[in-house]
């Protein structure tokens, strides 16, 4: 690591200090010595590299290997889907299932590596906003780092993310909101309580854990990129990872220009990347009345909105929603099809993949990947409004929190 960048506006960042947005209000960026990198990083190294997403240490931003707050993340399989892959009409179906990540989800990988920075910044108080898995995540690593997590959520948030935060021992509130309305409150408390706000895109070091989803497949895939790639986009910073990460690998010689088609996708009831994507918008509008049983897509504002608008465009890629009907019955056909149990955000990159694939955006003979973010089993009450009418003695055992039994 040499500096932080800004994404909007280049202006440069000391690395070693902790740092929100810039003053411009973007994003900042981590960047390294790449030309350096290349003369003394081969890929040979992976031959004894961990088995987790710390084999790509030399480009993740902690310095020191005592820093590190590790549960195991990373190296997620890649999975073929052939039965679903002949039911939509693609011959080369993956699906990156990153619901067998540390808590169940890929939010792990961005919490991992921002504890540990926060860890190795002497950060002692964190805290985010979260519409469900980046808060399971935060509480596990501050657990495990001995910090301490202020989390909240909306009031609806699936139950087992809540469980699982204090299971952990996190400081919960549940905000009568959204995601936006518990970032607002994370924004005006944060500063006089001492917290170091971890929200979506307003810190340089989550990116970097999620960006090794890009490292991971192509490694996984004899360090060649696939076709095209399906993200479920709520606040977008995977997909943003991603493209990141495609970037620094070609610099570092491991793989050539060729970028795969990035395909953001968002549930119809909530869709501002979609909606500022066919408007030909550099940036989207806050989306009012955000609905969607997806909890990861109902993001009705990403702060990185730009960064994935132009990753789409620049890999000729698209955007598209799709309606939660579509999205559960998605993910069912693929948990019975598969063996995979998704989460509805997983679910909602099939429906999408059924519908590039028959309006012929995509051919049949594409290697599309699909990542799946999180596992089905943390979103038991969404799941249970499209299983068949239950029978006789198990009705109690569906619907819960934010759905009736």
């Amino acid at each position: 690591m040499t500096h932080l960048e800004c994404s909007l506006c280049s202006r440069k960042f000391e690395p070693a200090k902790p740092w929100n947005l810039c003053e411009c209000g973007a994003p900042l960026l981590v960047r390294y010595d790449l030309a350096a990198l290349r003369e003394n990083w081969s890929l040979d190294s992976f031959l004894s590299a961990p088995n987790n997403m710390w084999r790509y240490a030399p480009v993740l931003p902690v310095r020191h290997e005592s820093s590190i707050i590790t549960l195991g993340e990373g190296m997620t399989p890649l999975l073929e889907a052939r039965r679903t892959g002949d039911r939509i009409g693609a011959n080369d179906l993956l699906i990156k299932d990153e619901g067998l990540n540390p808590t169940g989800s890929f939010k792990a990988r961005g919490m991992a590596c921002a504890v540990s920075m926060c860890v190795e910044l002497g950060l002692k108080k964190l805290a985010t906003p979260s519409a469900g898995n980046a808060a399971s995540a935060l509480a596990a690593y501050a657990a495990a780092a001995g910090l301490e997590a202020h989390i909240f959520m909306p009031r609806d948030v699936p139950q087992a993310n809540f469980v699982e935060c204090k299971a952990y021992g996190a400081h919960v509130t549940l905000v009568d909101g959204l995601i936006s309305d518990c970032g607002r409150i994370v924004a005006e408390r944060g500063p006089r309580e001492g917290w170091f706000d971890l929200s979506t895109l307003k810190e340089p070091y989550r990116i970097e854990g999620k960006k090794t989803m890009g490292y991971e497949v192509a490694e996984q895939l004899g360090w060649e990129l696939p076709d095209a790639i399906f993200y479920p986009t709520g606040g977008g910073v995977g997909l943003i990872g991603m493209w990141k990460a495609f970037a620094e690998m070609e610099a570092l010689g491991w793989i050539g220009p060729e970028r795969p088609k990035m395909i953001a996708v968002q549930s119809e009831g909530c869709q501002p990347v979609v909606r500022a994507f066919n408007e030909g918008a550099e940036r989207s509008r806050f989306w009012d009345g955000a609905s969607t049983l997806a909890a990861g897509l109902r993001v009705p504002k990403p702060l990185g909105d730009f960064l994935v608008l132009q990753a789409v465009r620049e890999s000729g890629g698209t955007a598209i929603a799709v309606p939660d009907s579509e999205i559960l019955d998605a993910g069912l056909r693929l948990a019975s099809e598969e063996g995979i149990f998704a989460s509805p955000e997983g679910g909602a990159c099939v429906a999408a993949a059924a519908r590039l694939l028959e309006s012929g955006f995509l051919d049949r003979d594409d290697q599309i990947v699909i990542y799946n973010t999180g596992s089905g089993l943390k979103y038991l009450e969404a799941w249970s409004t499209r299983l068949p009418r239950a029978a006789a003695g198990e009705t109690d055992k569906l619907g819960g929190l934010i759905t009736p039994r």
